[in-house]
């Protein structure tokens, strides 16, 4: 899509110089800053004046070990995007006042991120070739948030290099050994980091235009060398080129939405910053695919701020207002820039802050703010989608409103960017609230990715919506999938059906297990999950796991009902003859669990009251 189409003599005459590349006005240029509306300009200002003669956290080496020592990613983590959030609330802070008042803190956040060892986190230490429990300073590896460290020290120096200048020439001039050393110079001498693709050794995933988005705008901001500049920008394009081609053409994100900000929101930065560097000469915006990954989002949207959250996703995403805007303005999608002109109008104050201070993104809220105030779009509820690239399903009770009933369900393979076992798998809310769920993700550890994966609660198939056959669990791998998907929509119904079998090992003692999962659009509409299945022996150890955040209450056999805070309430109906109902209580001692669910999640267990080998089971999920 990029490489071949755009080359190096295309590059050589249409990338901007780095003194002719102006993303945003600089401090000095006040008519834009001045036009930024003043609840915005207050917003950033009072952030700010909270960090006036601010003592910079300290970050020792010990705090870095404690990942090795403990598993514990959260307190160094915390620390090192603390330090990055704040220096980009004062520089935001002072380019809208402009009295530098901020400039001695600036100049000390800048000084303590110059002098850090490594700017990624103990996580991402598995890349370096030396491995210790401290990072190896003569290893500058590129992950990504020695990436965006980069690109905040750019934006630093591009917006405030004048007034950097005034107090001592040397600020600059560090961010640019800095940036040099530990970024600009490894990604044009390297090509093993596996997040490039070029030697396609692990699946390349979200990392891929996260990094590349952050290392262009660091070339951009800083590189002062024309031939460096347009060599940084050919190997983005061939390494973007990687990821874009194990993309399916319908834009699905199997890592979900919450990775969707990082997957398919950081490859349209990418492309935001190519398009701007060549002076809109380097386009890509009609492609159906890269126009599907934008769409991709408010497709898995629920209402609120509820997303359907496969994978490493949590139910409640906060998308940034400002990327949904702008990929739906450039790819002329109303629905998409409507979806984030009502995340704006949500959080007013919120949407103006970027998780981990992506001053592209925070640049980009800033002066968009009053044109997405003003923007009316439209309605993101869509009625149908089918994802046939990632096997997902969502489908609700109308079009363009969140009353009634919603559902969502999934095929695919269990080797998945951030996998689930959950080949199957299904959730179901109402008027817009959780009832059947899928638990999301906690806290990261050490044991959240390699080989301790599945050894977490919320990862495993148990603590899904799926058959659990001879106490066997679904399995991590590429050949543990579904089969003979098939996908059917219309007016009064959509459905999805597959043979789940080979998500489960062979002693699970499965030779067939069909399942259909449809949305029925009738005068009484209902979700009916229909299991039809083989066994190679009889048994009576079978159980269906139904995952809810609310106590279930058994009105009668055959009959649960969930009730919410609301009093939304949804009948489960199913065979009393069959199954047996039990709910096992699960305890949330995981902060960013119980943030999204509360304390606790409910398990409801039906299993099978006698020996069977084979059988069809209804599950009926209606309105009260």
């Amino acid at each position: 899509m990029l490489a071949d189409r755009y080359d190096a003599e295309f590059v050589r005459r249409n990338l901007l110089s780095k003194e002719n590349y102006k993303p945003f006005p600089t401090c000095e240029e006040r008519t834009e800053w001045l036009d930024v509306p003043q609840n915005v300009q207050r917003f950033w200002i009072e952030k700010a004046e909270r960090k006036l003669n601010y003592s910079w956290p300290t970050i020792t080496a010990t705090q870095y070990m404690d990942f090795s020592r403990t598993g514990n990613r959260v307190k160094y983590d915390s620390l090192l995007l603390e330090r990055r959030q704040d220096l980009a609330s004062l520089v935001v802070a002072e380019c809208i006042e402009n009295q530098g008042r901020f400039m001695d803190d600036i100049i000390n956040g800048i000084w303590c991120i110059c002098e850090e060892t490594f700017w990624g986190i103990p996580g991402h230490g598995y890349m370096m070739k030396r491995q210790d429990p401290l990072p190896d300073v003569t290893d500058p590896i590129i992950e990504l948030f020695a990436a965006e460290t980069a690109t905040l020290l750019s934006w630093a120096y591009f917006l405030l290099k004048k007034k950097l200048d005034v107090s001592s020439i040397m600020v600059c001039e560090r961010i640019h050994l800095e940036v040099k050393n530990r970024i600009l110079d490894p990604y044009l001498q390297r090509t093993d980091f596996w997040w490039m693709g070029f030697n396609q050794e692990r699946m390349l995933n979200n990392w891929n235009p996260w990094c590349h988005s952050n290392c262009l705008l660091a070339f951009l901001l800083l590189e002062d060398d024309q031939q460096r500049r347009e060599e940084a920008i050919l190997k983005a394009m061939r390494s973007l080129d990687k990821y874009i081609e194990r993309l399916d053409s319908d834009g699905g994100c199997e890592e979900g939405p919450k990775y969707w900000i990082y997957a398919g929101g950081k490859l349209f930065d990418c492309l935001e910053l190519l398009y701007g560097a060549t002076s809109g000469s380097l386009d890509v915006f009609q492609e159906p695919l890269i126009q599907n990954m934008g769409r991709y989002i408010y497709k898995a949207y629920i209402d609120g701020n509820y997303y359907a959250n496969f994978a490493d996703s949590s139910a409640i995403v906060h998308i940034p207002a400002e990327l949904m805007y702008r990929y739906g303005r450039r790819i002329n999608d109303a629905k998409l820039s409507g979806l984030g002109a009502i995340e704006l109008k949500k959080k007013r104050e919120e949407a103006t802050h970027v998780e981990f201070s992506t001053m592209f993104r925070l640049l980009s809220a800033v002066f968009h703010y009053r044109e997405m105030e003003q923007d009316t779009g439209e309605s993101p509820y869509i009625r149908d989608a089918w994802l046939g690239g990632i096997q997902v399903m969502v489908a609700r009770e109308q079009e363009g409103s969140s009353k009634g009933l919603y559902l969502a369900a999934k095929g695919g393979h269990n080797d998945e960017s951030h996998n689930h076992n959950d080949i199957g798998h299904f959730i179901v809310y109402y008027d817009g609230s959780p009832m059947i769920i899928d638990p999301g993700v906690g806290t990261y550890t050490s044991k959240s990715f390699f080989s301790e994966r599945y050894s977490i609660w919320s990862n495993q198939s148990a603590n899904h919506n799926l058959p659990l056959i001879n106490g066997v669990q679904q399995l991590a791998g590429r050949q543990h999938r579904a089969d003979q998907v098939i996908y059917t929509q219309e007016d009064s119904v959509a459905s999805i059906s597959m043979n789940i079998e080979n998500a489960y090992a062979d002693s699970a003692g499965i030779t067939s297990w069909k399942r259909s999962i449809s949305l029925i659009r009738d005068s009484n509409p209902s979700i009916e999950i229909k299991d039809n299945f083989q066994l190679e022996r009889m048994t009576g150890d079978i159980s269906l796991i139904i995952m809810t955040p609310h106590a279930p209450q058994f009105e009668r056999i055959g009959i649960i009902a969930l009730q919410d805070i609301n009093d939304n309430k949804l009948m489960i109906r199913y065979d009393g003859e069959m199954f047996a109902a039990s709910t096992d209580l699960i305890v949330l001692d995981d902060e960013v669990m119980s943030d999204v669910w509360g304390d606790q999640l409910y398990r409801i267990k039906l299993s099978a009251i006698t020996a069977i080998d084979h059988g069809e089971s209804i599950i009926l999920i209606n309105k009260l």
